[in-house]
């Protein structure tokens, strides 16, 4: 079993993570994603193996993954953030039984025992509806793993048979002992005037849910909206972007 790594997180709403290297420790992380690295730490990108590489890019992530290595003689630290605005989750998957589901996307980074899998739904309906995608990411190790939520995160502890129902681009992460499926949303009106989607995330305990209070894809059409209304007029983008940001 690895050493649980030291790290801290910076930050309330726009966190970055800062990550204490012993010598010859490393972590790897999403490409794209490093901070900062201070002197010692040597990157070194590459895929870890074709079929590794299909994979990650299967669950949303790149086909490439960076290795941060501290090759000095002292501690060193390297830092990672997401490229938009939220909340970074740690996961200590020894304490975990080894395995945690997240939505895709979502992998930050983690140490090098840890590894990204597929995770395929269990029902045809939840693969086929499940707003953000068909396929989840497994984590599977003994290390420490990090991930990225929007906005702000919320944690629920569901008791055995207890439910809960939830906009699946809310949905982060979840332990496996959750069972995961889709509901349509009742009520003619309220599936097509709701502006909530078709669809709910059905999450039936026991175990650990972990929600965001910003889906990347809420956030997105916020501004794709703020920038269609400002097409034609003078008084400049940024302005009627962050208006449809904040609700106009």
């Amino acid at each position: 079993m690895p050493n649980e790594i030291s790290y801290k997180i910076h930050g309330d709403d726009l966190q970055l993570l800062e990550i204490e290297l012993d010598p010859g420790e490393a972590v790897r992380g999403e490409a794209g994603t490093m901070t900062f690295m201070e002197s010692g730490v040597e990157m070194q990108t590459g895929v870890g193996g074709i079929f590794k590489g299909l994979k990650r890019m299967f669950t949303g992530e790149s086909f490439f993954i960076s290795t941060f290595t501290n090759t000095s003689q002292a501690i060193s630290h390297v830092a990672f953030a997401a490229p938009y605005p939220g909340s970074i989750l740690p996961i200590n998957l020894s304490a975990e039984g080894g395995k945690f589901i997240c939505q895709k996307d979502s992998f930050l980074c983690a140490d090098t025992s840890v590894e990204i899998e597929i995770a395929f739904t269990k029902r045809l309906g939840a693969g086929l509806f499940g707003g953000e995608g068909f396929i989840l990411q497994r984590l599977e190790g003994s290390g420490m793993a990090w991930v990225h939520a929007g906005g702000t995160l919320i944690e629920k502890t569901l008791a055995a048979g207890e439910t809960l129902r939830v906009d699946t681009g809310c949905l982060v992460a979840f332990a496996p002992s959750v069972d995961y499926d889709i509901k349509m949303m009742k009520g003619f009106t309220n599936a097509l005037f709701a502006g909530e989607g078709l669809f709910l995330a059905q999450l039936t305990g026991p175990g650990k849910v972990y929600l965001q209070s910003l889906p990347l894809s809420r956030l997105a059409d916020r501004i794709l909206a703020g920038a269609k209304r400002s097409g034609n007029k003078s008084g400049g983008v940024a302005s009627d972007v962050i208006g449809g940001l904040f609700g106009g």
